[in-house]
């Protein structure tokens, strides 16, 4: 028998479906770390807006928006709730755009 006939069939990709994938949740969150202390608080609101929205443009991309001018609003407070975000705000979801436009 061949080697290429006992290689397990690779999983469909968006791509290649006639349906959506459905989105895969984390299996564990990662462990928490704390902050380094003795930064300005706005230090802290960029670092956690920046995260959530690291987070927000993933979800978005594994669930086939791959273009920032298909992730509208409405659509990344979707998937936010989806994968158990609080709702972003207008500034987090420009963010999410930018670093799908940045990141191609």
């Amino acid at each position: 028998m061949p080697a290429a006939a006992l290689k397990p069939k690779p999983l469909p990709t968006q791509s290649t479906v006639k349906r959506p994938v459905l989105l895969e949740l984390p299996c564990a969150p990662v462990e928490k770390r704390a902050l380094p202390a003795g930064r300005p608080r706005e230090w802290y609101v960029t670092h956690n807006r920046r995260l959530k929205a690291m987070r927000l443009a993933i979800a978005l991309l594994d669930s086939g928006v791959y273009l920032p001018t298909q992730a509208r609003d409405e659509r990344i407070r979707a998937t936010a709730s989806l994968i158990g975000v609080h709702p972003p705000s207008d500034t987090t979801c420009h963010m999410v755009r930018a670093f799908m436009r940045y990141n191609r």
